[in-house]
C-alpha cells in the first residue's frame, strides 16, 4: 500500500478505537495489505480490496483458542 493509505489508516483505527498505541504499518514485499499492531503486539492484516471501480479495506484477525484462557 501506498505511505499515503497507510497514515490514513493509522488514523481511521486510533481514532475509531480510541487507542493511540495502535500502529499501521507496512509489509514487507506486500503492496497489497498492511499490518496493525497495538504496541509491539501483532493483532492482523489489512487488505486492500479493489472491485468494479470501489475501494475497501478488509482487517482479519485471527484469534488463538490459546489466547482465550
Amino acid at each position: 500500500m501506498k505511505p499515503e493509505e497507510i497514515r490514513k489508516l493509522d488514523a481511521y483505527f486510533k481514532r475509531t478505537f480510541k487507542n493511540p498505541t495502535l500502529q499501521v504499518k507496512a509489509r514487507p514485499r506486500k503492496d497489497d495489505s498492511c499490518e496493525l499492531y497495538v504496541g509491539d503486539e501483532f493483532l492482523g492484516i489489512i487488505f486492500k480490496d479493489e472491485e468494479e471501480g470501489e475501494l475497501s479495506y478488509n482487517f482479519s484477525m485471527a484469534i488463538l483458542d490459546v489466547d482465550l484462557e
